[in-house]
């Protein structure tokens, strides 16, 4: 969606500051917001792409003035009342007020530094041949969806050349609807400078993405 996340090209912001020796986390909240995503994405009850919408639906004003954890303990708080772990009344008391829905999976705590070594692949197998190949021009196309996108506004209605075919991959804009799983091939598309930012840009710079072959058309 066309949220506060999707900066990518956009000006006034000021130049990107570093924090010098920045540390992993801020605050031990930072550390406890983070625990309680991992926790509660491994119930099974939505998508990393659902998860990735939930923070992107924030207003952007909160977007872009909340801290990095104060978006994913937004993002959680409004996936738990989606799905009917907790009402807002009991978010702010701190304390259920009914029992609570059952999860359909508990990952204990032992068994987490094992499971986030093995990751989360998202590799599917192919239902039919690649639409393109290394080489090909193409051209993204031009969307606003209402949900999450992998396909930055930048990058929409711009010619590029496949630079590689990396396999097909669950789709992410349905995953993030809760839709059914579906999957597609992905590539990665390199663009000129010029072709994404202007005839002002610097001809010998590049950016590549990874697109999803909904994204593409032949160009």
């Amino acid at each position: 969606m066309n949220g506060g996340q999707d900066l990518g090209g956009q000006m006034g912001f000021g130049p990107v500051r570093p924090e010098e020796d920045e540390p992993i986390f801020h605050g031990d909240w930072e550390k406890r917001v983070l625990a309680l995503n991992i926790a509660a994405g491994a119930m099974g009850h939505w998508t990393i792409d659902e998860s990735r919408h939930a923070r992107e639906s924030l207003p952007p004003a909160d977007y872009l003035s909340f801290s990095y954890y104060r978006i994913w303990l937004e993002g959680l708080s409004n996936l738990l009342v989606a799905h009917g772990f907790a009402t807002p009344a009991e978010l702010e008391a701190g304390a259920p007020a009914t029992p609570p829905l059952q999860p359909r999976r508990v990952l204990k705590g032992a068994d987490v530094p094992a499971v986030l070594r093995r990751g989360f692949p998202y590799e599917r197998p192919a239902q039919a041949p690649a639409r393109f190949a290394v080489g090909d021009g193409v051209r993204t196309v031009v969307m606003h969806p209402p949900h999450h996108t992998r396909l930055p506004r930048y990058a929409r209605g711009k010619r590029g050349t496949i630079e590689r075919v990396s396999g097909c991959h669950v789709f992410p804009d349905t995953g993030a609807q809760g839709q059914p799983e579906t999957a597609q091939w992905l590539y990665t598309v390199v663009f000129t400078g010029p072709e994404l930012w202007g005839r002002d840009a610097d001809a010998t710079s590049s950016v590549s993405i990874e697109a999803w072959e909904s994204y593409l058309e032949p160009g």
